[in-house]
């Protein structure tokens, strides 16, 4: 679907102002984190998870989100950080990922950053070996690692999870 705005694709760039990238920021631990806001639906307090038997080692389980049955990634196991018991003060980022919505415990959101465009250097160019990253901005907030959530489950785990979903094996 194409929007319009002041009559022009919302799509296409204008030369004279420059285009803003909103991230979304959090931490797990102390370092900072970014999704593209436009991947976030919302942020909600940690609920309790329902164990999803079958389901990848990287999927917590699921829980309800306002109707929507939705798998809760655990974001420390996928970055290497050390496990941490869930806190009520923890958030879940609800966010489309490929195909589906996500479920991304984390352990505060910091909030919505804008940076213009250029101060997100790709993640091809910063750090190639980060296959899940889309980006990285040095910013007053220190180093943002920015996640590209389409690559975040490997092709195997989203079949292991669309399995488990289903009720079917992985």
């Amino acid at each position: 679907m194409i929007s319009e705005r002041h009559g022009e694709p919302i799509g296409r760039r204008r030369a004279l102002s420059p285009v803003i990238d909103k991230v979304l920021l959090f931490t797990l631990d102390d370092p900072l984190y970014g999704l593209p806001l436009s991947h976030v639906e919302r942020v909600v307090r940690a609920v309790e998870i329902t164990p999803l038997p079958r389901a990848p080692q990287v999927v917590l389980g699921v829980i309800d989100a306002g109707g929507m049955i939705v798998p809760v990634v655990d974001m420390r196991l996928r970055f290497r950080l050390p496990a941490k018991e869930l806190d009520c003060a923890d958030r879940f980022l609800i966010a489309r990922a490929s195909a589906r919505a996500v479920a991304l415990v984390v352990d505060r959101v910091i909030g919505i950053r804008e940076y213009p465009e250029g101060r997100i250097v790709s993640a091809e160019s910063a750090l190639p070996f980060a296959e899940d990253l889309r980006g990285v901005v040095k910013s007053e907030d220190g180093l943002v690692l920015i996640y590209d959530l389409d690559r975040f489950l490997s092709l195997d785990e989203a079949r292991a999870l669309d399995g488990a979903l289903s009720g079917g094996g992985a």
